[in-house]
């Protein structure tokens, strides 16, 4: 039978890594944010593994990322600021306290009567205030303060859009988010054609953030869709070059390339309509 481990284990292993006489010297020598790198790389082979539905390679790739919590838990515990017991304790206890209805008495042994009809929007109600009653605690408690600056663009617009969202500062249906798309589009043409690259910026992320607006209201993840469109580009130029000598697209003029990506749409799709 092969061992059996648990996270005791786990957290034991990572304190006999960091051990400065007879530890791994490259693990020895990291720091908050050296390890970072690591984090997030792991957090997007997470990705990959569901995307790709890998489900071994997912329970690996979750192995990976909970070894980074692990690993920073222990940095902090070596400066005695916290440990990886008080982040499961502090986990937890936050959750109690934003599910009451599930947890009502806000312990891991109280339960909710299987007869309570529960609401999506009684739910999400009831979440934001006590994120905010938290926000208040912690003296972030301006309407924005505690989004993180870090987060990748595309998710901290999500973020902005849907916390101001939660005072009615928002649009009501995809459709009314359409015309500023548009105004956005018309404000990036009129400054390239000034030619002024500073405006031609800032009118560009006005137009990513009405698009990241756009795509909360019709439901769809921008960066799942993205990744779609990448894997359908990707797909298509390797497509493209099957159909040539030796893979060898760089020979092919623009009209010739067009053609032939025009092509490959038509055999994925059975017709010249696909975008």
């Amino acid at each position: 039978m092969p061992p059996h481990y648990t996270i005791a284990d786990l957290c034991y292993l990572m304190r006999r890594l960091r051990d400065p006489e007879t530890g791994c010297p490259w693990d020895a020598k990291q720091d908050y944010k050296s390890i970072l790198t690591h984090t997030l790389e792991e957090v997007y082979e997470v990705i990959d593994a569901v995307e790709n539905a890998d489900y071994p390679q997912l329970r690996d790739e979750l192995g990976d990322l909970l070894f980074q919590v692990v690993f920073l838990s222990q940095l902090a515990e070596e400066q005695e600021r916290f440990d990886f017991e008080q982040v499961v304790t502090a986990l937890t206890t936050k959750l109690l306290r934003r599910h009451p209805h599930v947890f009502p008495e806000g312990s891991l042994g109280s339960r909710r009567s299987a007869e309570t009809d529960l609401n999506d929007g009684d739910i999400a109600t009831t979440w934001e205030a006590l994120k905010k009653k938290e926000r208040a605690n912690r003296g972030t408690d301006g309407l924005l303060a505690d989004i993180p600056k870090a987060l990748p663009a595309m998710q901290r617009a999500l973020k902005l859009q849907k916390r101001a969202a939660t005072v009615g500062f928002d649009w009501q249906n995809p459709v009314d988010v359409l015309p500023v798309v548009s105004g956005e589009l018309a404000e990036l043409q009129e400054a390239m054609v000034s030619d002024d690259q500073s405006a031609i910026e800032e009118e560009f992320g006005d137009l990513l953030f009405s698009c990241m607006n756009l795509s909360r209201h019709l439901g769809v993840d921008p960066e799942r869709a993205l990744r779609g469109a990448n894997k359908k580009f990707s797909n298509r130029v390797e497509a493209m070059q099957q159909r040539v000598v030796k893979g060898d697209l760089t020979n092919l003029d623009g009209p010739a390339l067009q053609a032939l990506w025009q092509a490959v749409k038509e055999t994925e799709n059975g017709s010249g309509d696909a975008t």
